[in-house]
């Protein structure tokens, strides 16, 4: 057996809306679940791009879920198409604060890569990761 890839990543967050609304109005979503009972949303399963979310209204009672569950815990890179420059140019566009970069960093498979980090509405740290030679 052999891993392929990561299917999803699980977010806990404050409140879901937001969170969506937040994510939707940087990069566009398209939601592949919610998990409604009567009508409030607790997971909403978004596609970012290539990458899939589910997004975990904190306290939801949903199990099994990690021990720990916290919002703000996560640190996450996206690849992003293009040059850091139009990363930059979105994030500022919307008003996101950049935390840091563009910096230098290295992609999962050792090629050089710029990296610049923002903060979603829970405090996880986000990288859009572009390719160096863009």
């Amino acid at each position: 057996m052999s891993i392929t890839g990561i299917d999803h990543v699980a977010l806990y967050v404050a409140d879901i809306e937001a969170t969506c609304a937040f994510y939707d109005r940087l990069f566009g979503i398209q939601v592949n679940i919610d998990y409604a009972p009567n009508g409030k949303s607790l997971v909403r399963q978004i596609k970012v791009g290539g990458a899939a979310l589910s997004v975990h209204q904190h306290g939801n009672g949903i199990t099994p879920v990690a021990i720990n569950t916290a919002k703000g815990a996560v640190d996450m890179c996206f690849r992003w198409k293009g040059a850091v420059e139009s990363a930059v140019a979105l994030l500022k566009k919307h008003n996101v604060a950049i935390v840091e970069g563009p910096a230098p960093r290295k992609f999962s498979d050792g090629r050089p890569s710029q990296s610049v980090y923002f903060r979603d509405p829970d405090g996880n740290l986000m990288e859009l990761m572009a390719d160096d030679s863009m």
